[in-house]
């Protein structure tokens, strides 16, 4: 691959990182999906974040009191139009007994430092990030001399590599290893222990470094210097390099240990390595590339040279350049696989890369978060990530066990929307998280989805089945059987939304005055979708679920009908009390057109409109970087192509920033997203945004694929490779102008599936065995295991 091409993948800064405290927050990112560094600071300083998976503090496990009754009395409230005593009740009966569990932070493992000499005014700053290899680079001139500095994480290895190479001999550098220092509050503070314990010690050509956790195990790091020429020297809490060629350093990470066997351990693992930072970032970099194009997309022919900076400043005028869109689909997805691992925790919320002791929202998010950053991967082609999901929430069942049991009186589970490492019992204790009890029907999607796309009945017999028959056995114990024959659902919480007639009146800015309703639409939708796939995957493999079956079904007849309000959009809460609110940024009840697949245009043209109008009246200042990639896919379901796009210049306008971070909201009073001063990274909208760009391109259910259903204007052209559908992948280009498309259909397993070409060319296709016309850019196919059928423009 020619350079120029190489290019497209690649993420160029003419800047450091440069906000104000905390500059983490516009670090360059790389890692392993176990090990995370991030790198930010200057020429003369630098500073490699060093972060890992399992690495958390500060949590507090209480037992959860059984308070069963409170249901009762909440129902109670709620029947006599208290509701806002009956949104309170749960939450603050258990305050009043003492119940205090706090979710645990992510504890940064530390940082390696590096300072530099600096004889002349810099020329030629570039920092880059090449997404394909992983590897971070820092240039720069320095009179004569040229500079670069490398590091990347490796998958094979498990190290971190760091090199220093010039243009002259004669580079100067002292190298340390120490805590992250906290820019947010006093470290002493916040975690002294941490403080305390920490312990450096310096014997060249290796560096020490350790400090203790509140459970009383150690963590920390080994590093070795390899050079080239030059001098090596103790010094006071740093190694002192002069006059060198070429520096080579690899660090490695240890956690829930002892200091001391552990850097004898890593020390002599260390020594153990004979290759060369190429050497190593070789056999890292096989592994890497795979992953990272696992599938492809292009969307212009051109590479675009220009620097983030550059991308940026087009974007803030309004109109992100396609270049800038298609390359954060690209990094979306290097995060992803940089953040996470199929074995390990799940991505979180600011992935491998946080800087903070006691994170803003650093927890796991089950009302959207969670599951937004893995839309994208099962059409991605990334379905080996998801069992990290799984595994995190299934360690957790005996926690929501617990919680249906001793909150509502339930079988089944209850999972709290927040959750951290073991901590699975309720621990945001306000009404708008503890009155919801749809996390876990909206995560069984993800179960069932994995199952559909691998087409591994032994997973959906063992995992994901006895997961969706826990849910639906809270709901059979939850659940409320009105006079009418139909289900009402209370407490009942539209994330994280207070209706209109419930909002204070004198404009008082409360996040979530009064969450607590009656018949939320987002759970009924959650709760059919779960139903539905229990008696869909409950037919393949269980032949003795036939009584269950039934019952399920005669469940789904006593959920009532979606609503209509006056202004023509679903009705966010299907109970008269309720007036929708429009001023807000969750999009929950669009749930039966997206994420779910409940609603399409074709099947129920009349409640689809009424979606449609429900998205449209939601107020672009109530955003956030999230829910505007939210907005963005639900658009493109909608088939509406350039919506779709606009929601993601938006998002580049207001929530982007150099390093391409996603934020959860602008913080500089622009009008176009929620006003906050605190704006938080959230790479859950790196995330979404592949998702939001990969719904325009092809729209996929187990039984039709759409391609290119929701296409912008503005993208006459591109190609995509690799994209799958349930049981194969697809790959095509096309050309507007030129009318012209080509596609590529594989089948990975047994493939019956229609697929809807799009209709601005004409199509030459025969009758065969293998396909049947339905109508002029419709087709139903039949293939086998190994078999590609072409589709062409004529």
């Amino acid at each position: 691959m020619m350079n120029e091409e190489n290019d497209r993948y690649k993420l160029k800064l003419s800047y450091p990182a440069s906000w104000w405290k905390n500059m983490w927050r516009e670090a360059l990112p790389s890692g392993n999906g176990k090990i995370g560094t991030a790198v930010y600071g200057g020429i003369k300083d630098e500073t490699i974040l060093m972060n890992h998976e399992d690495l958390w503090h500060l949590g507090k496990k209480d037992e959860v009191p059984d308070v069963r009754y409170t249901l009762e009395e909440t129902r109670k409230l709620m029947t006599e139009k208290k509701y806002k005593a009956a949104s309170w009740n749960l939450a603050n009966t258990l305050k009043d007994k003492g119940y205090k569990t706090r979710l645990a932070s992510r504890l940064p493992l530390g940082a390696l430092k590096i300072t530099m000499a600096c004889e002349h005014a810099f020329k030629d700053y570039r920092r880059i990030l090449n997404m394909e290899t992983g590897e971070i680079s820092v240039k720069w001139k320095d009179g004569p001399k040229s500079y670069e500095r490398k590091l990347f994480v490796s998958r094979t290895d498990d190290l971190i590599a760091y090199e220093i190479t010039s243009t002259s001999p004669s580079i100067q550098a002292d190298v340390q290893l120490a805590l992250h220092k906290s820019e947010a509050k006093k470290l002493i503070d916040i975690a002294p222990l941490l403080m305390e314990e920490a312990e450096e010690i310096v014997k060249p050509p290796y560096y020490y470094y350790a400090s203790k956790n509140e459970d009383g195990t150690d963590f920390g790091a080994v590093l070795r210097v390899i050079m080239t020429n030059g001098e090596m020297k103790e010094g006071k809490e740093h190694i002192q390099l002069t006059n060198a060629g070429k520096i080579l350093i690899l660090v490695k990470v240890f956690l829930k240990g002892e200091r001391h066997k552990d850097w004898e351990r890593l020390r002599d693992e260390l020594a153990n390595i004979n290759c060369d930072y190429n050497e190593l970032l070789c056999r890292h970099e096989k592994i890497h590339r795979r992953l990272f194009h696992s599938a492809n997309l292009k969307l212009s022919r051109n590479v675009d040279p220009r620097s983030n900076e550059e991308l940026l400043l087009e974007a803030y005028s309004g109109e992100a350049p396609t270049s800038l869109i298609e390359k954060m689909w690209a990094y979306g997805r290097y995060l992803f696989i940089s953040g996470t691992r199929p074995t390990g925790r799940p991505f979180g919320l600011y992935g491998l890369w946080f800087g903070d002791y006691r994170l803003m929202w650093g927890h796991n998010m089950a009302n959207e978060n969670i599951q937004m950053m893995y839309w994208h991967a099962n059409v991605g082609g990334l379905i080996e990530f998801t069992p990290a999901l799984f595994a995190y929430y299934e360690q957790m069942m005996e926690d929501f066990r617990i919680n249906a049991r001793r909150l509502y009186g339930c079988r089944g589970i209850f999972i709290p929307a927040g959750t951290t490492p073991g901590i699975g019992v309720p621990n945001q204790v306000v009404p708008v998280i503890m009155n919801w009890t749809g996390a876990a029907g909206w995560l069984a999607k993800h179960f069932y989805d994995y199952f559909l796309f691998s087409g591994d009945r032994s997973f959906l017999k063992k995992k994901a089945l006895p997961f969706m028959r826990e849910v639906a056995l809270f709901y059979e114990d939850f659940l409320v059987q009105g006079e009418d024959g139909f289900y009402q659902i209370y407490p009942s919480v539209s994330p994280e939304n207070t209706p209109k007639n419930h909002m204070p009146q004198n404009g008082q800015p409360l996040a979530h005055p009064m969450p607590t309703t009656i018949n939320a639409t987002v759970d009924f939708a959650i709760m059919k979708e779960l139903l539905s796939h229990l008696i869909e995957g409950s037919k393949l493999v269980d032949e003795k679920a036939t009584d269950k079956i039934n019952y399920w079904e005669e469940m789904l007849a006593r959920i009532p009908d979606y609503q209509i309000n006056e202004d023509g959009a679903i009705r966010e809460w299907m109970h008269p009390d309720f007036i929708d609110r429009y001023d807000h940024r969750h999009l929950s009840h669009i749930y039966p057109i997206f994420p779910g697949q409940e609603i399409t245009q074709e099947d129920k043209p009349y409640l689809f409109q009424a979606f449609k109008t429900a998205v449209k009246k939601r107020l672009i200042g109530a955003q956030t970087g999230w829910s505007l990639v939210h907005m963005s896919s639900i658009y493109a379901r909608m088939g509406d192509g350039d919506k779709a796009l606009e929601c993601l210049n938006v998002l580049a306008q207001s929530c982007l920033v150099n390093n391409f971070f996603t934020l959860h909201n602008d913080w500089r009073g622009m009008g176009i997203c929620m006003d906050s001063q605190t704006a938080p990274v959230q790479l859950d909208a790196n995330l979404g945004w592949i998702n939001a760009v990969q719904e325009m391109l092809m729209y996929v259910s187990p039984s039709v694929v759409k391609i290119l259903p929701a296409l912008p204007g503005k993208w006459k052209q591109g190609e995509v490779m690799d994209l799958c559908f349930t049981t194969g992948k697809i790959s095509f280009s096309w050309d507007t102008e030129e009318k012209v498309f080509f596609g590529k259909i594989e089948a990975q397993r047994e493939t019956e599936i229609r697929v809807i070409l799009p209709e601005f060319c004409k199509y030459n296709l025969q009758k065969s065995p293998i396909i049947r016309m339905v109508t002029a850019n419709c087709l139903d196919i039949k293939l086998n295991k190994g078999e590609v059928l072409i589709l062409q423009s004529v």
